[in-house]
């Protein structure tokens, strides 16, 4: 089933229920609905009870009237149903002239298509709101991608969480310990686990040189750096022509591996 966000359900009410987007609490512009709109009334209802909790408005009045509006609608169609074409649906009590349609298209127009989902690992750590929230959508998708059978991108999307991830502790690492990852990277040379000096610039490093360095200063552990090296790996499959050379794909189990280790580092970064 394809995940609905709130933009879609707002698109439909635009399509089928046009002057909502523009009613006015006005008893002049009131709407009648009756049960020759049972059917798309049915349908914004049912496709806008699939949004994902973490989708939904988090201010409480919208919720409310979001919530109050899907009651109204479905007790009325249960009414017409019943009964036949009685109780036209007008207004809701609490809510002025306007239509639940309109109210539900109210709450839902500022809503997000994207959030994290309640369960995506908690990133308190990162005192960057646009950082932490931007690789928590990272983790929710791939998490998502999993459900969905989707390997490829929860593979890629995993791997691109953990790069973020170490990129950020690497940063803080050197704020408060100037010079030692140089001091990381120098040892890793001497030891040819690093072939050439990564760039000047810790941002243009790739998942390899992150994961390297990061084992080296101790902010993850051993059993997150065999982790992380595998997320490396299956990474890299997001290129065709390498994918190809290598005549690997990604599945379920590069899809876990990748998640696998966004968990430990998530796990070892976490004070």
């Amino acid at each position: 089933m394809p995940r609905v966000v709130p933009s879609q359900v707002v698109a439909l009410i635009d399509q089928i229920f046009p002057w909502a987007a523009t009613q006015t609490d006005d008893a002049n512009k009131r709407m009648q609905l009756d049960i020759n709109s049972a059917p798309a009334l049915e349908a914004v209802v049912r496709l806008a009870e699939q949004i994902p909790p973490e989708l939904l408005p988090a201010d409480a009045a919208l919720y409310g009237q979001f919530e109050a509006s899907i009651a109204a609608i479905r007790t009325s169609i249960g009414i017409w149903m019943a009964r036949g074409g009685v109780n036209p649906l007008v207004s809701l009590s609490g809510f002025g002239y306007l239509s639940p349609v309109t109210l539900i298209r109210r709450a839902l127009v500022e809503a997000p298509d994207e959030a994290p989902a309640p369960a995506t690992v908690g990133l308190a750590f990162i005192p960057d709101k646009a950082l932490r929230s931007s690789i928590a959508l990272d983790i929710s998708a791939a998490n998502q991608d999993l459900a969905q059978g989707e390997w490829k991108g929860a593979t890629v999307l995993a791997g691109s969480a953990v790069e973020a991830l170490l990129l950020w502790k690497l940063q803080e690492h050197e704020q408060q310990n100037a010079g030692t990852r140089q001091e990381a990277v120098t040892a890793l040379r001497n030891n040819s686990i690093l072939t050439q000096n990564p760039p000047a610039n810790v941002e243009d490093w790739n998942l390899h040189q992150l994961t390297e360095v990061s084992a080296q200063l101790g902010v993850i552990q051993q059993e997150t750096a065999i982790q992380a090296r595998q997320a490396r790996n299956f990474r890299n499959l997001i290129h065709p022509g390498r994918a190809t050379r290598l005549g690997q794909t990604c599945d379920r189990g590069t899809a876990l591996a990748a998640l696998a280790a966004v968990e430990l580092v998530v796990r070892d970064l976490t004070p």
